[in-house]
């Protein structure tokens, strides 16, 4: 039956195809050494910034996912230096109905404070605890935690480091 219709149709079975192998082309991940990573020191100024808009940005540059040579398993990325940080802004009705919590270990030992308390007491930890938030859940996201530098006036004691001005 396949005879006479592949004879019809001037069909050669398996003489059409090209059968031809590709050479097998591993991917290759690059790998930054140690000593070419640069970094920079950047400083942010938070007043009048949306939180999650200013956390999103900021949590981006500390893993260094702006470098082309981004590496999800190294920390490449920048110092950056927060000044105003008790200027934040929430939108919406988040100031009064976002509730943080936190728990002792304890039976009931569970507290909450809402980001309005949580910006009157340490205005640093909103930021820091958004941010965190955004990071791996690791060795990895604890260290590159470490290179954000949050301040609450419009000073901060990184002058040295000759910090450029990010806007976001």
């Amino acid at each position: 039956m396949f005879s006479e219709i592949s004879q019809r149709l001037n069909l050669r079975p398996f003489e059409d195809l090209d059968l031809t192998f590709v050479e097998d082309r591993n991917m290759k991940t690059y790998h930054t050494p140690v000593k070419e990573i640069e970094r920079k020191w950047f400083v942010v100024d938070a007043e009048n910034k949306v939180l999650g808009r200013l956390a999103s940005e900021i949590a981006s540059r500390l893993r260094g996912k702006h470098k082309p040579n981004f590496s999800a398993h190294m920390d490449v990325g920048d110092f950056i230096v927060v000044v105003n940080a008790d200027k934040v802004k929430l939108s919406g009705n988040k100031l009064d109905n976002k509730v943080y919590y936190r728990h002792s270990g304890y039976m009931g030992g569970i507290k909450d404070m809402t980001a309005k308390e949580v910006l009157e007491k340490k205005p640093t930890e909103l930021l820091k605890m958004a941010v965190k938030g955004m990071l791996s859940k690791n060795s990895l996201g604890r260290k590159q935690l470490k290179k954000l530098k949050i301040y609450t006036g419009g000073e901060h004691p990184h002058a040295a480091q000759q910090p450029e001005v990010l806007e976001i």
